[in-house]
């Protein structure tokens, strides 16, 4: 298998990852064929999941310019995957040049595409970190140099914790990363729930393709998600299918907004 130039020194690129699965469902480049692989058996039960993630990125673009409007410019990415067109910084620095942006991601073709996109940017880095290790992020030399926790952050977590096991406590790790925001900071986050999937079996086939590449699914239920919100306030609409939340053009009526996009999106803010 020969390894592309931009693909960084040391990393197998025999095993898939989410984040270039993420990127090759997005139309993106940075993938290998094995993600390709993978990607294509999960469209074998789902053909629309290009159209689900980029029901994602409409959310994360709306979330942001939301957040700018209510004054906060500084944006913590965690999970970020790699930073395709219209990421964060791109919706952010439009609608204010000042923003700062850092990507945290722990797979490093992401870090390392979001380090060469970002080389000319001074108000955006990307940093290699897990969302398990909430600490590490906030004390990265990024985040240290970009970004004030004394002031409000938004903090976004965009189809990332239906990734996270519930043995590793992911309600308790983001409880964590709250306490450490200042008061007025945003958690903006989407995530896949079972009674939003098509079906069992188109469910149970994408579980299964995750599955096999050691980076399982677990999906919960709207009141499983709504506990990541425990001690926040909802901004309205709450916690809603991703394509109602404060939609910027209607749904066509032929069109089922859930089957767009099988999970629920809502922004939080600390008190």
């Amino acid at each position: 298998m020969q390894r592309p130039a931009w693909a960084p020194t040391g990393i197998d690129i025999s095993v898939p990852s989410v984040s270039r699965i993420y990127d090759y469902y997005l139309g993106g480049s940075h993938n290998f064929e094995v993600d390709r692989e993978a990607a294509r058996k999960a469209m074998e039960f789902m053909p629309g999941l290009p159209k689900i993630m980029q029901a994602n990125r409409a959310f994360m673009r709306r979330a942001v310019r939301y957040a700018v409007d209510q004054g906060i410019e500084q944006f913590l990415d965690i999970g970020s995957g790699i930073p395709t067109f219209g990421n964060v910084h791109e919706v952010a620095q439009k609608a204010a040049p000042g923003a700062r942006v850092v990507y945290v991601d722990h797979d490093p073709v992401a870090v390392a595409h979001g380090e060469a996109v970002l080389a000319d940017n001074p108000h955006a880095q990307s940093v290699a970190a897990d969302f398990l290790r909430p600490r590490e992020i906030l004390q990265s030399p990024p985040v240290k140099e970009l970004l004030d926790l004394d002031r409000p952050v938004a903090v976004l977590l965009i189809a990332l914790l239906h990734f996270i096991d519930e043995d590793d406590n992911p309600h308790q790790v983001l409880a964590e990363l709250v306490g450490a925001l200042a008061p007025g900071s945003l958690i903006v986050l989407t995530h896949a729930a079972p009674e939003l999937m098509p079906g069992r079996a188109e469910t149970e086939g994408v579980a299964g393709v995750y599955e096999a590449i050691r980076s399982p699914l677990w999906l919960r239920p709207k009141e499983e998600v709504a506990r990541f919100f425990d001690g926040l306030e909802l901004v309205e609409p709450g916690l809603v299918p991703i394509p109602h939340w404060r939609p910027e053009a209607a749904t066509p009526e032929e069109e089922d907004p859930q089957s767009l996009a099988p999970g629920y999106a809502a922004v939080g803010r600390t008190a």
